[in-house]
């Protein structure tokens, strides 16, 4: 074995140095915002322990000469309500997860838009090109991702969701590494929250008017393939009979039909991909019933 010279030690150990400086800026780079996610966090948990008591009128009822009553709220008509602690509870839980694509230049900029003040949009988790996933929120924190969208009766998305951005500027393909790190963020996902198989969207799903993400580069069926949304297959494909409606069958499968040329887009651009017209040709029509029938 050679020996090392004090010369060759010393660059040894210099750039042992550098690299542990270089690891340290990394992991202090969101040291800041991480510290005002605790201080967040800290003041709902307060929020959630102190119980707030609200006014309820003391209702004064008053009769006349001819038995006519007048309810009225006199000067002790308001009062403080007495709180009593049920004891049966829990966090509430996703029921949904959306998934989007970034529509950045880098991981970076997407890490920097998450934890700037002024962009007031958020996301739950973040997954790198390279596979590398970062959680930005705690599950059960509502997070600001969704938007103005609807899904069958469900209008505030954020509320009963989980953001899932995926680190591409939608002119391009979802890289295996990405995808296969966000199959096993999914898998967790659904065995801890049980979440239905038909609630894997995308923000295109939930918001037609406005968002066209993820792409239709994104692999749709391979993430049913896990059970993870839904998906045709073409053994399934079958002509619709004449009665079928195909608005009718978009708003049953959870589409927001107001705008019925922009429902159409989106459905496409999940399940069909390769055309996203807002024309319904007549494979379309059997994808779109194979699709009904499954709900």
């Amino acid at each position: 074995m050679a020996k090392i010279g004090f010369p060759s030690l010393r660059i040894i150990i210099h750039v042992a140095c550098v690299g542990l400086v270089v690891s340290a800026c990394s992991a202090n780079r969101y040291a800041k915002t991480n510290k005002q996610y605790k201080q967040q966090v800290k003041v709902l948990a307060e929020q959630i322990r102190q119980p707030l008591p609200y006014a309820t009128p003391r209702l004064g009822v008053t009769y006349d000469t001819s038995g006519v009553a007048t309810v009225s709220e006199g000067p002790q008509a308001k009062r403080d309500a007495q709180w009593v602690g049920a004891i049966h509870f829990n966090l509430r839980k996703p029921n949904y997860v959306i998934i989007h694509h970034t529509a950045q230049d880098s991981l970076e900029q997407t890490l920097h838009t998450f934890t700037v003040p002024h962009s007031e949009v958020s996301a739950h988790y973040v997954i790198g090109r390279h596979g590398e996933v970062y959680q930005l929120l705690n599950d059960y924190v509502r997070g600001w991702h969704a938007g103005a969208g609807k899904w069958g009766s469900v209008t505030d998305l954020n509320s009963v969701s989980l953001g899932i951005e995926l680190d591409n500027n939608g002119n391009e393909p979802f890289s295996d590494p990405q995808i296969y790190s966000l199959l096993n963020v999914l898998d967790t996902l659904k065995r801890k929250y049980n979440i239905p198989t038909a609630n894997f969207i995308a923000h295109s799903d939930i918001a037609p008017t406005r968002k066209e993400d993820p792409s239709a580069f994104f692999p749709w069926k391979r993430l049913a393939e896990r059970g993870f949304g839904l998906w045709p297959h073409e053994e399934e494909l079958t002509v619709p009979p004449e009665n079928f409606n195909p608005m009718d069958a978009l708003r049953i499968i959870g589409y927001d039909t107001r705008d019925e040329a922009a429902a159409i887009k989106a459905f496409k651009l999940h399940y069909v991909q390769r055309d996203t017209s807002a024309e319904l040709t007549d494979y379309d029509l059997q994808v779109l019933y194979a699709l009904y029938r499954k709900l």
